[in-house]
């Protein structure tokens, strides 16, 4: 299948309740439950929903992974993420990150133990000399929000990996290539 198939067709398996083929908007919140301790796979909709579980299936099909997770906001996801970490863990930030991201970081994990450094990040190579034992994710964006600054996501990843430390990519300004007609690269488009 190409990719518009592939993304018109992914996580949508028939509903099992009517046939449907479209996943329908489950607004429940709770599910009936067989007895203790055993469902269909939902108990409670804030963990998890049928919906929700068709576009998780989606998006990691989609970005060829294996898994994808789906929150009801970036800061709920960046929460997610932050929460992977100890008190004493180091994240290594970019200086120009959306405003929300920075407060989250310095009003709420900080006061966990949690020490953000916040560098400039247009040069993958100055990333080296802020690592230390206890850097544990490098934080970017790119495009950066609001200024719209790129950093190069191959390099920052292969330092990472070279120094086994996790990387973190907001990408609320996502973009991938697309092909011309004759499948030649074209412009970058959201």
């Amino acid at each position: 299948m190409g990719f518009a198939t592939t993304a018109i067709h992914a996580g949508q398996e028939p509903d099992s309740a009517t046939g449907a083929v479209t996943i329908p908007i489950y607004q429940t919140s709770t599910y009936a439950q067989e007895g203790l301790g055993r469902n269909k796979g939902f108990e409670y909709a804030r963990s998890q929903n049928p919906t929700r579980k068709a576009l998780e299936e989606a998006l990691a099909v989609i970005e060829n992974g294996q898994y994808g997770l789906a929150f009801s906001s970036g800061v709920a996801a960046t929460d997610a993420v932050i929460k992977l970490l100890s008190p004493g863990d180091e994240v290594i930030a970019g200086n120009d990150m959306y405003g929300g991201t920075y407060r989250l970081f310095t009003k709420v994990f900080e006061k966990f133990g949690i020490k953000f450094l916040y560098i400039d990040m247009h040069d993958a190579e100055n990333i080296k000399k802020y690592i230390t034992a206890d850097t544990k994710l490098i934080w970017t964006e790119t495009p950066t929000n609001p200024l719209m600054n790129i950093c190069d996501l191959s390099a920052i990843s292969a330092i990472a990996k070279k120094n086994n430390i996790l990387v973190c990519v907001d990408n609320t300004f996502a973009i991938r290539p697309t092909r011309a007609p004759g499948g030649r690269r074209s412009a970058w488009s959201r």
